[in-house]
């Protein structure tokens, strides 16, 4: 089974206030052999980089219209004439919300989905296979 994997970094938003943001560099990645999760890490350059795994298809979603809820909740928006797309994250740590580029990315995610179409992420587990192999015996 090929094991592509599909990052990109790029600088997001810390929403402190509606006054005042800061950077973080963080980077994205999809793997096929994790093929229903998406991999976010916060301050990559940092001692101390943050993770943060959720669903693919909760940012497909989220890029569009409000989604998710609980710990990780993704929606659409303008700010300053700019498309943004909003991820508030929770955790026992604390909360952030976090704002990054839509155009950046939607072009990343569609480059996932060229990847592991939806609905072909169950194919790449080998769950079929393993399955075969188990009922040959």
């Amino acid at each position: 089974m090929q094991h592509t994997e599909v990052e990109r970094e790029l600088e997001l938003r810390l929403i402190l206030s509606p006054e005042r943001s800061i950077p973080v560099p963080a980077r994205l990645s999809y793997r096929c052999d994790d093929p229903y999760a998406i991999h976010i890490t916060f301050h990559i350059n940092s001692e101390h980089p943050v993770n943060w795994t959720f669903a693919r298809e909760l940012l497909v979603e989220g890029v569009f219209r409000p989604c998710g809820h609980g710990d990780v909740r993704v929606w659409p928006t303008k700010v300053d004439g700019r498309s943004v797309v909003l991820m508030a994250l929770s955790s026992p740590d604390g909360d952030a919300l976090l704002e990054a580029p839509s155009a950046q990315v939607s072009a990343w995610l569609e480059r996932t989905l060229r990847v592991v179409p939806p609905g072909a992420e169950g194919g790449q587990l080998g769950i079929d296979d393993a399955l075969d192999q188990l009922l040959a015996r």
